[in-house]
C-alpha cells in the first residue's frame, strides 16, 4: 500500500501504487512490457501518492441490480441519535459512503455530493477479502480440493521454485514467507517487479523475495494477494474478473465496476483497487454474515466463514484476508512487526467481542457484528489529518456508536 509522502509507501494499509503515464494507458498486448514498465516506475517514483489504477478492464456485474430492503423507520431498532452521530463522523471524515444495514434490511445510507448508490468506489485493500470469497466459491464448485493445496497445483511456473511450499491459506493469511511490502526507487527491485510490470504474477514467482519460512511468519504485502488472481486462473480456467463476476457478483445481485489488470488481457491485480459501488462491498460482508448463504443459495462451502474468522499465532488479528476484532490492540498495524507506518487507533475494545471486519487503506471499514447482525461500512478518501479541528480516525467508532444505538444490543 502507498501512503502520501514518497518515502513512507509502505503496505500496512493495504494498498497499492498503481499505473499512471499516458502510454501506459493506451498500451496494446504488443507493446514492449520493458519500456511500459520503466514508464509506470518512472511516473511511480516521482508521485507514489496520486496515481490511477490503470489499466482497467470492465468488472461485470448482474445487468439488473435492485437496492437492497430498506427498512421502516419504525422498525429501524436503532437511535436517531446514534445514527446521525455516525453519519456526522462519516461525513467529517472525507467519506464517499456510509451505510448501516442490520438484520436483512438497510437502516440508512449517505452518499457524499456527486456519489450515488451506483458510483464506483476504488476498493482499496477492500479487494482482499474478494480474493477468500473467491477461493471459497472455488471450493464450493470443487474447482479447489482444499486452502492447504500448493499453489504448485494451480500455478504451473511456481514448481520447483521456493514459491512451491506456499499453501492457498498462507496467501490469505500472510504467512507465504514473501517480504513485507515496501518501496524502492529501483526499477530493478522487486517490489516494483510485483507491481509495476505487465506480467507481475510471473514476477512475484520469479522475484519476490522470500525471506522467512512459509507459515511462520506474518507479512503483509500485496504479492500474496495478487496470486490469488493466479490460483484462480489456474483452477477454474477462466480470468479471475470473469469468475469474479460470474460466481460472485451476479449470484449476490451486485454491481461491477472496473478490475485493474497488468496489461490489456493481462492479469488481475486481485489484492487491491477494483471500483465497484459501496452497495457491492456491502454484499460481500452480508455473505459472511450469513455463512455463505445468500437468499437461500449456499454459496461458500459450510463453516468456510468460521475459518476465515480464525487468527494465526503470528497475528491473532488476522485471519482469510479478513481483520479480526479480538484480541484488542489500542493500535494495530497492517504491516509485521518492525514494519514502519502509523498503526489504526481503537479507542476502546470493539462492544461486539466477535466483530471482524475488511479493512483498507484510507480507512476504508467495513465492520460486521454477528452478534448484533449488524454491518457499519464507511469507505471514500484519506480522513483529514488530526489537528485544525480535526481529530485522528478511530476504527472503533462508526460500529460502537451504532451498536450503542440499539433498542436491544446483543448481551
Amino acid at each position: 500500500m502507498i501512503s502520501r509522502r514518497i518515502g513512507l509507501v509502505f503496505a500496512y494499509f493495504g494498498m497499492v501504487a498503481a499505473i499512471a503515464s499516458a502510454s501506459a494507458m493506451a498500451q496494446t498486448p504488443d507493446d514492449d512490457p520493458s519500456a511500459v514498465y520503466h514508464e509506470r516506475v518512472a511516473a511511480f517514483v516521482k508521485d507514489p501518492g496520486n496515481l490511477k489504477y490503470e489499466p482497467t478492464e470492465p468488472l461485470q456485474g448482474t445487468p439488473r441490480w435492485q437496492p437492497l430492503p430498506i427498512a421502516s423507520k419504525a422498525r429501524r431498532g436503532i437511535s436517531d441519535e446514534a445514527l446521525e452521530k455516525a453519519r456526522s463522523y462519516a461525513e467529517a471524515m472525507n467519506s464517499s459512503a456510509f451505510m448501516v444495514w442490520r438484520d436483512g434490511k438497510m437502516i440508512t445510507q449517505w452518499y457524499a455530493p456527486g456519489i450515488t448508490a451506483q458510483t464506483p468506489l476504488t476498493s482499496k485493500s477492500l479487494s482482499k477479502p474478494l480474493t477468500a470469497i473467491a477461493i471459497g466459491r472455488a471450493l464450493a464448485l470443487g474447482k479447489i480440493r482444499s486452502i492447504d493445496q500448493s499453489i504448485a497445483d494451480f500455478i504451473p511456473v511456481a514448481r520447483g521454485t521456493d514459491k512451491e511450499k506456499i499453501t492457498i491459506r498462507f496467501l490469505l493469511d500472510m504467512r507465504s514467507g514473501m517480504l513485507d511490502q515496501g518501496f524502492s526507487p529501483d526499477p530493478a527491485h522487486p517490489f516494483n517487479l510485483a507491481l509495476l510490470h505487465p506480467d507481475f504474477g510471473t514476477q512475484i514467482i520469479k522475484t519476490y523475495p522470500m525471506p522467512h519460512k512459509v507459515g511462520e511468519k506474518y507479512s503483509y504485502a500485496n504479492a500474496p494477494s495478487d496470486l490469488i488472481a493466479m490460483v484462480i486462473e489456474g483452477a477454474t480456467g477462466m480470468r479471475y474478473g470473469e469468475f469474479v463476476s460470474r460466481e460472485v457478483l451476479i449470484p449476490l445481485g451486485a454491481q461491477g465496476g472496473t478490475m485493474w489488470v497488468g496489461k490489456p488481457g493481462g492479469l488481475a491485480h486481485a489484492g487491491c483497487c477494483a471500483t465497484m459501488p459501496a452497495d457491492t462491498y456491502l454484499r460481500f460482508a452480508i455473505l459472511l454474515l450469513q455463512d455463505g448463504v445468500w437468499k437461500g443459495k449456499r454459496l461458500l462451502p459450510q463453516n468456510y466463514v468460521a475459518e476465515m474468522r480464525k487468527g494465526t499465532v503470528e497475528n491473532p488479528n488476522f485471519g482469510l484476508a479478513i481483520w479480526i476484532g479480538q484480541p484488542y490492540k489500542l493500535r494495530r498495524s497492517f504491516g509485521g512487526p518492525g514494519i514502519p507506518g502509523k498503526p489504526v487507533l481503537h479507542s476502546e475494545p470493539f462492544l461486539d467481542p466477535d466483530l471482524f471486519m475488511f479493512d483498507g487503506n484510507s480507512n476504508q471499514l467495513v465492520a460486521i457484528s454477528p452478534r448484533n447482525r449488524l454491518i457499519v461500512l464507511r469507505v471514500g478518501a484519506t480522513p483529514p489529518a488530526p489537528g485544525n479541528g480535526s481529530t485522528e480516525w478511530d476504527n472503533a467508532f462508526l460500529p460502537n456508536t451504532v451498536i450503542r444505538g440499539l433498542a436491544r444490543p446483543a448481551n
